[in-house]
C-alpha cells in the first residue's frame, strides 16, 4: 500500500520548503491536506510530483511549489474570506480553508464541482464552499473578498472579478506569455490594482482568461 503521508511530508521537503516557504500555517495545511483525495483516481500515484498535475480538458492542480508561494505571498489571515477561481476537484481549497475563515470556490466544470464537494466533505472541510459558473465573472453574491487566487494562467483579467476584491485586498494571478509566465501579486488601494512580480510559473489558461481577439479588416 502506498504511504501517501510520507509522500506527503517529502513533498513539503522537497519541494516547498526549498522555495522559500517557512511559515508555519502554510506547511502545516500542505502537510495535512490529503492531496491524493483530491485528483483523479488514476492519478493518485502522482499526485504528489513536482509539476502540474493533468486532470485532462486543459486543466491542471498547480504543482506545490507554485501553489505554496502563491499562499506565501498573499499571507492569507484565519479571519479573511477567500475567492478561489479554477478549484478543480479542490486540492486548492482544502488547502486555503486552512489559513483562512472561509473560503468561495468557483468552476465552470460541473463534473468538477460535484467532485470538489464530495472531497472536501469527505475530508472535513466546513468552512468553504464550492459552486459552478463563469470563472471570469467570479462569485459577487458572496464578496467582497479579502484575497483573490486563480488555479491556473490568466492572459486578461476581466474588471468584474477585479471588482470583488475589497479595498486594500490581495490578488494573486498566473500571467501567461506563451510557454513562460509570471505569478504577480496586486494590492488594491484607492479602487486600482498596483501589481508586483512575485516569481516564475507556467500553466495552462483557464477558461475565460484569455486575450480576446482583435478583428482587424
Amino acid at each position: 500500500m502506498t504511504d501517501f503521508s510520507a509522500r506527503r511530508t517529502m513533498m513539503v521537503d522537497t519541494q516547498v520548503r526549498p522555495s522559500d516557504v517557512t511559515k508555519f500555517p502554510i506547511i502545516d495545511a500542505m502537510l495535512s491536506v490529503a492531496r491524493e483525495d483530491f485528483v483523479p483516481a488514476a492519478r493518485r500515484e502522482a499526485a504528489y510530483v513536482g509539476e502540474n498535475l493533468d486532470l485532462g480538458q486543459g486543466r491542471v492542480v498547480l504543482e506545490p511549489r507554485t501553489l505554496a508561494k502563491m499562499l506565501d505571498t498573499l499571507a492569507i489571515g484565519p479571519e479573511e474570506l477567500v475567492l478561489d477561481i479554477g478549484c478543480g476537484l479542490g486540492y486548492s481549497t482544502a488547502v486555503i480553508a486552512r489559513l483562512a475563515q472561509a473560503v468561495v470556490a468557483v468552476e465552470a466544470d460541473e463534473a468538477y464541482v460535484r467532485e470538489a464537494q464530495d472531497a472536501l466533505a469527505a475530508s472535513g472541510v466546513d468552512n468553504a464552499v464550492v459552486q459552478a459558473g463563469d470563472m471570469a465573472a467570479g462569485a459577487a453574491e458572496h464578496g467582497p473578498y479579502d484575497v483573490i487566487v486563480l488555479q491556473g494562467g490568466v492572459m486578461e483579467l476581466p474588471d468584474a472579478l477585479l471588482d470583488q476584491l475589497k479595498e486594500g485586498g490581495r490578488i494573486a494571478a498566473l500571467f501567461m506569455h506563451d510557454a513562460l509566465g509570471e505569478v504577480r501579486v496586486g494590492h488594491k488601494r484607492a479602487g486600482q490594482i498596483s501589481w508586483r512580480l512575485a516569481f516564475n510559473a507556467s500553466a495552462p489558461v483557464l477558461p475565460g482568461f484569455a486575450r480576446a481577439r482583435a478583428f482587424s479588416l
